[in-house]
């Protein structure tokens, strides 16, 4: 059974929302197990990453970066990333903003930069850019044009109950489905 940690912290809820919409794709194919950590218990749960095939990295966009508490555990992984311990796991990543672009593109690159220290095999999302024709739609699955991984956006003035969006959402579980379909060919 191919096993996959989904390890990300949020601030307001709504990159929880898209954590669990990740987990939620994963749990569309068989034989796959996962696990949703919160940074904040990553000391309880560093051996959920070492026995995982897969992780996926998530944080919130802050100033263009990764969350402090998610560059807090990055930092931590060093113990991690001296032994080499995630050398050949796969990788992904996913980050919410409140502004369409907000400089996610930033911390899908954190992520994946993170992922080649660690010697791990980056994951992009598959998917062409949703809502870039005159046929286009903001309800198309990766309307934000993503290709390194999962955005969504989140108005800065609603809770996570208003957002992320229902196509960024769908988006996020596609990218765990994905995940976890490539995982079990690499078992």
């Amino acid at each position: 059974m191919s096993k996959i940690a989904i390890i990300y912290h949020s601030g307001f809820g709504h990159t929880q929302k898209q954590a669990e919409a990740v987990r939620d794709g994963v749990n569309k194919e068989k034989n796959v197990s996962v696990s949703l950590i919160g940074v904040a218990d990553i000391d309880e749960n560093w051996q959920l990453l070492a026995d995982a095939n897969a992780i996926i990295f998530g944080s919130p966009t802050y100033m263009g970066s990764v969350s402090a508490p998610f560059k807090e555990f990055m930092d931590k992984s060093s113990k991690v990333w001296f032994e080499q311990g995630w050398k050949d796991k796969l990788a992904a990543g996913f980050t919410n903003s409140s502004s369409q672009s907000g400089d996610k593109l930033a911390v899908l690159q954190q992520f994946a930069v993170l992922a080649a220290q660690h010697s791990m095999i980056w994951i992009s999302l598959g998917l062409l850019p949703g809502n870039n024709s005159s046929t286009g739609s903001v309800d198309d699955l990766n309307r934000l044009g993503s290709s390194l991984g999962a955005m969504a956006q989140s108005n800065a003035d609603e809770g996570p109950d208003k957002g992320p969006s229902a196509s960024d959402l769908e988006t996020a579980r596609y990218l765990g489905q994905r995940v976890a379909q490539i995982s079990k060919k690499n078992e």
